[in-house]
Formats: C-alpha cells, sequence, structure tokens
C-alpha cells in the first residue's frame, strides 16, 4: 500500500497488476559515492483486496517503464530512461532500456538512446545482471522491501505491527549510474507506467511519494494518475480536503499540509546520504513513521513493523524472492 494498490477502490491501475507503480528508491551506491541507485518496484505478487496472487508473468510487454528526472525544477522531465520488454525464446522475457533528454524526454514515447539491450529479466532466486559501459541493470523478481500493516490500515488505522509484505514479491527495475548521467546534484525524480494494450501509451501510473496515492487521491484517483507533476498544484485542494476529514486539520492547516506532499517528486541529491523524506530514500527507511502523522495529524506515529531482514550489501539489493517462477509457466 505504499502504491501497491494504486488504482480505483485498491485496485490496480487498468486492471493490470503489471502496471501497478508500488516504490521508487534513489541512494549513492554503498562504497563508492561517485554512482547511484534507482530502484523502480512495480507488480506486486499478492492483491490484498480481494485477496490472492497476481500474475507470474513479470512485466507487460505492451507497457514501458519509465524512470523520470527533473533537473531545474520545474517537475517536467529533463531526461528519462526507457525500460521496454520482450518475449524471450526460453519463455522468459528481456528488457531494452533508453535514455533520452531535453524535449524528447517529456514527451510520451519510446524514443531514445539505446544504452542497454537484451538483458535477460530474472525469475528466481538468482539475480541476472547486465553490465554496459557505466551502468548495471536488473529486471525481475525479488522479495518486496516495503513494510506496512495493510490490515491495520483497513482496520481503522488499528496497527498492530503484522507486515503483510515481509513473504511477498515485487518486481524490480534497478539501474546503477554514475552521479554525472542524472544530470545534476539536486535533481526530481518519480515514475510512471504507460499502457500500450490499446495501441497508443497512456499512462496507467505514476508517483515518487510513498502511500498519498491510495490514502489521499480519492474520488479524483484517475485525474491524479494520468496527471504529470507539473500539474499536481490543483490537487492540492483535494489532498487538503482529504486531510480534513483524517487529520482533523483546519482548512488552513490541511493546505500547508497538502503543499508539502505535492508535486509528487522525490528530491535527491546524491552527494548527500539518503533518508527519506528529505534526499531521495533508501530501501530501510521508514515511510510509514512519515506519511501517517502527516494523515493524521500526528494522532499515528506509525504501524509499528520494521525493516527486512533480506535486503543485500550488494546490487540489486532487494533480497531474493520467496517464490521461484517458471519461465515456461509463465509462456504458456
Amino acid at each position: 500500500m505504499s502504491h501497491h494498490y494504486s488504482g480505483p477502490n485498491f485496485g490496480f491501475p487498468h486492471g493490470d497488476a503489471r502496471l501497478d507503480f508500488t516504490d521508487l528508491f534513489a541512494f549513492p551506491k554503498p562504497g563508492d559515492s561517485s554512482k547511484s541507485i534507482l530502484i523502480m518496484n512495480v507488480h506486486p505478487s499478492v492483491s490484498a483486496v480481494p485477496p490472492g496472487p497476481t500474475t507470474d508473468e513479470p512485466f507487460a510487454t505492451e507497457a514501458l517503464y519509465e524512470l523520470k528526472i527533473d533537473t531545474n525544477g520545474d517537475a517536467v522531465a529533463d531526461i528519462v530512461y526507457r525500460v521496454r520488454f520482450t518475449s524471450a525464446e526460453d519463455g522468459g522475457q528481456t528488457a531494452t532500456v533508453r535514455r533520452a533528454e531535453g524535449a524528447q524526454a517529456a514527451k510520451t514515447s519510446n524514443d531514445g538512446l539505446v544504452i542497454i539491450d537484451g538483458a535477460p529479466v530474472s525469475m528466481g532466486p538468482e539475480a541476472r545482471v547486465t553490465e554496459a559501459d557505466d551502468y548495471r541493470f536488473f529486471a525481475g523478481w525479488r522479495s518486496d522491501p516495503f513494510f506496512f500493516d495493510v490490515q491495520g490500515a483497513l482496520n481503522e488505522l488499528q496497527f498492530t505491527g503484522n507486515d503483510f509484505f515481509a513473504d511477498k514479491d515485487v518486481c524490480s527495475i534497478v539501474l546503477e549510474m554514475p552521479n554525472s548521467q542524472l544530470g545534476g546534484k539536486g535533481v526530481s525524480l518519480w515514475c510512471r507506467t504507460l499502457d500500450g494494450s490499446g495501441g497508443k501509451l497512456v499512462q496507467a501510473d505514476r508517483g515518487a511519494r510513498p502511500q498519498q496515492t491510495p490514502f489521499l487521491s480519492g474520488e479524483q484517483n484517475a485525474a491524479y494518475l494520468a496527471a504529470e507533476p507539473a500539474d499536481d498544484a490543483r490537487f492540492i485542494a483535494h489532498f487538503a480536503h482529504s486531510l480534513e476529514h483524517t487529520g482533523g486539520y483546519s482548512p488552513e492547516e490541511a493546505k500547508r499540509a497538502a503543499e508539502t506532499l505535492l508535486p509528487d517528486v522525490m528530491r535527491y541529491d546524491p552527494t548527500r546520504p539518503a533518508s527519506f523524506p528529505n534526499n531521495g530514500r533508501a530501501l530501510v527507511d521508514d515511510v510509514v513513521a512519515v506519511f501517517m502523522p502527516i494523515f493524521t495529524n500526528g494522532k499515528v506515529k506509525g504501524d509499528k513493523t520494521k525493516a527486512h531482514s533480506d535486503l543485500l550489501n550488494a546490487f540489486p539489493y532487494a533480497g531474493s524472492p520467496h517464490k521461484a517462477r517458471s519461465m515456461e509457466r509463465v509462456a504458456a
């Protein structure tokens, strides 16, 4: 429930779990501060409402997965990394990564310079890593690093510390790059998924800051998911209205709180340690302890869950998946 279940009524955007953006992480590479790690997580392995598994196929081949970078503070992308997946001969998938700059980065297209081609997608515990020039890339199933008491959230925020995601998986897109490729030392990041199943790429999900989409977008959910960060000022009043209801804020206080949440981007300076919400986001950051006090006006401090213990100290950093998936079964 970071962005897990960001579609209508806690469903998946466009009814497809593979298009569901869940989390964005950004942090300096451990042991080498000249490089950064960006992680875009999508496709939760299990749905909470209604309960049950999603599909084993990791990524939608007709979709586009994007990491957006704004270098000048106008909430418009100046750099984009685009990832497209195709079916492989062995029944799995491979990935192509493109990088685009300038006006091309803000467009909806699959244009850009190919920096990684034919990267294999991991289905099981072995992380299949692709290296190209100064980049390292991973895509595939991993243990979901997000920690949250979902049942407590559905029970009027009566949290018990029961971590719904402790044994769940997610699909990770992990990119290691030199800091010079970010376009500056103070940038804004966000992700989006685009659905091409209808023959034209349409934005299905987007965001950067965890939890606010499912908890605050409400009846504006579809419009919010389809919008760009540069247009987020139009949602301040709606977010403020939600916060008045959930936190008992005055209208003026609610507006001030909403303004801290929008535009929906993540600030990141690779020369500083990662710590959400001030600078990027590490895999162990307790984002619930940041969001819940805003959501409830200080009445709820957190959900009593803790960071997962299966994180790795090396690329791709997220732990091995809890369930091994068969490429042949996916192809069938």
